[in-house]
Formats: C-alpha cells, sequence, structure tokens
C-alpha cells in the first residue's frame, strides 16, 4: 500500500512538472551598429536634380530632407519629404517614386516597421519592377519589415521574389535569417563548411546551459536550479522560502492546525513549482544572452545583416 502512495506521489509530482515545462527555444535581440558614415558610402540610384528642379519648392524641401536623412536625423526627413511629395507634380512620376522610396528607407533606418508598410501600400512602389532602380533594396527592405511585423504571407511572397530575381541576395538573407532568429540545427546542416558560423555554434554549446537540467535540479532541491545558471541571491532566496514555507506547514500539521496547515501548503506549492518554472525559464534567458554575444559580432563583422545588403540610399 505504501508503494502504491509512494507511485501515485511520484506519478503525480511528474505530471504537475510538465505542467511547468519550459521549452528550449532560443529568441534572441540581436542588433546592429548603424554608423552615418555607412549611410554617406550609399549611393543614390536616381538622377540628379536638375537646377530648374532644385528652384522648385519641392525640389528645396527635397534637399533639406536628404540632408536630414543622410546625418540620420530620420523624423525631419520624412517629414520634409512628405513636404516635397506633396508639392511635387503628379504627373512626374520618377521623382514620386524617388521621393516615396527615401521616405520608405527612412523608415526602415529608423526601423518603425509597422509605418513603412502601411505607407508603402499606398504608395506607387507597390507597383514598381525590377527597371526601378533599387528594386533588389526595396526587396530587402520589405523582406525585414513584414518579417518584423510577423506577416508570413507577404514574408515569403518577398522571399521568393528575391529567389527568383537575386538568388545570391536570397542565399545570404537566409543566412542572416537563421543566424538572427537562432536556427541552431539549421546552422549546423545547412552551412557545415563555414568555420565562422561552426567555430561560433561550438562556443555557444560549451557555454549553455540545459534548461531541463536547471528544472530538475529545482524539482529536487529549490533554489539548486538558479545556482546552476549562476544566480546566486535567486538560488539562496528560493532555498531559504521553500525550507520556511514547508517548516511553518509541517508545524501546523503537526499541532493539529489543519486548516492554516493546509494554507501554507498551498502556498508553498506555489512558490515550489513557480520555482521549478522560474529555473528553466532563467536558464532560456541565459541561453539567449550567450548567444547573443556570439552571434551579434559575427553579423557585424561579415556585414550580414540585411541593411548591409543595400547598396543603395539617399
Amino acid at each position: 500500500m505504501k508503494m502504491i502512495k509512494k507511485l501515485f506521489f511520484v506519478l503525480l509530482l511528474l505530471s504537475v512538472f510538465s505542467c511547468y515545462r519550459v521549452e528550449e527555444k532560443l529568441e534572441p535581440k540581436i542588433s546592429y551598429n548603424l554608423k552615418e558614415t555607412h549611410v554617406k558610402s550609399l549611393k543614390n540610384p536616381f538622377k540628379s536634380l536638375t537646377q530648374e528642379e532644385k528652384s522648385q519648392d519641392w525640389g528645396k524641401e527635397f534637399i533639406i530632407a536628404k540632408k536630414f536623412a543622410k546625418d540620420l536625423d530620420l523624423y525631419r526627413a520624412i517629414t520634409n519629404f512628405r513636404r516635397s511629395e506633396i508639392l511635387l507634380s503628379e504627373d512626374d512620376l520618377y521623382r514620386k517614386q524617388e521621393i516615396e522610396y527615401n521616405i520608405t528607407l527612412s523608415y526602415y533606418l529608423g526601423q518603425k516597421f509597422e509605418d513603412l508598410i502601411e505607407y508603402f501600400e499606398k504608395s506607387s512602389l507597390c507597383y514598381v519592377d525590377k527597371s526601378f532602380e533599387a528594386f533588389k533594396d526595396l526587396l530587402i527592405i520589405l523582406y525585414e519589415s513584414y518579417k518584423e511585423t510577423q506577416n508570413e504571407e507577404k514574408t515569403q511572397k518577398i522571399l521568393e521574389l528575391l529567389k527568383d530575381n537575386y538568388p545570391e541576395t536570397h542565399k545570404k538573407i537566409l543566412l542572416s535569417t537563421a543566424l538572427m532568429d537562432a536556427e541552431v540545427e539549421t546552422l549546423k546542416k545547412e552551412y557545415p563548411k563555414n568555420k565562422n558560423i561552426q567555430d561560433m555554434l561550438v562556443s555557444y554549446e560549451k557555454e549553455k546551459k540545459s534548461v531541463k537540467t536547471a528544472q530538475l535540479l529545482n524539482t529536487l532541491i529549490p533554489g539548486s536550479g538558479y545556482l546552476y545558471i549562476g544566480q546566486k541571491k535567486s538560488a539562496a532566496t528560493a532555498f531559504l522560502l521553500n525550507g520556511l514555507f514547508i517548516y511553518a506547514a509541517y508545524e501546523f500539521f503537526h499541532r493539529g492546525w489543519t486548516a492554516a496547515g493546509t494554507i501554507t501548503a498551498s502556498f508553498e506549492a506555489g512558490w515550489y513549482f513557480g520555482g521549478i518554472y522560474g529555473a528553466g525559464e532563467e536558464a532560456n534567458f541565459y541561453n539567449e544572452r550567450i548567444y547573443e554575444s556570439k552571434a551579434t559580432p559575427l553579423l557585424n563583422k561579415d556585414r550580414l545583416f540585411p541593411i548591409f545588403l543595400i547598396k543603395y540610399g539617399f
């Protein structure tokens, strides 16, 4: 009978523990170092303004906007580009699309992806093709913008356009995405000959922590899962709190104060199982930070961010 009770207790513990299991999925926050010098180095794909265009109101606003844009004063740049767009003749489609591209690029550099998409989908850029001077750059911009706003359908459509028109750029985009999204298995299988990537993965694997181990340790001894990932203060707090509530519950039951013991035990269950889940979460966060520290320098060094694949600027 005692064995059956013990088995029932173990099965109950395992079923509850499974509800608190944390998925080992990385969602790193990787950023690039965009410098003003890089923006200024990008070529302008459009024809220079004529003297007549420069003397017109829209042309004056356009010149001011480009100055702001090159200095990465993007809010002012967009404002002046918009003014230029309003003042431009509706018949001048070439300059209209140039202004629209500059506004789109400004939103992109400022990482205003939702504003970018809202503006783009109302613009004439929706109808451009490969004859448009900055068509490839526009596809790269749209790919990252749709991806960031989690529009999977349009993200895939842009990928298909890149694959059909610019296969090499398509390959670089896939590599960039795999690195930024921490698709570790894809990186191992698809890029086995890329020494920089494989070295980065080896280094990451050495330093990462097991989410399952963190949760298991915290199941056996509250706080030990936090200690495993180097969080000594959290480990001590978890151990002391669980110990205190367990002792208090025991004392209440021992003295026959069943109601108080039950309430205290319920609080302890919350601390206990919450600690198991928390240890797994913290291990996952730890791994994300480790991955970020490995992948970010690689992406910046090899210029693998989508923004570094853009050829044209203001």
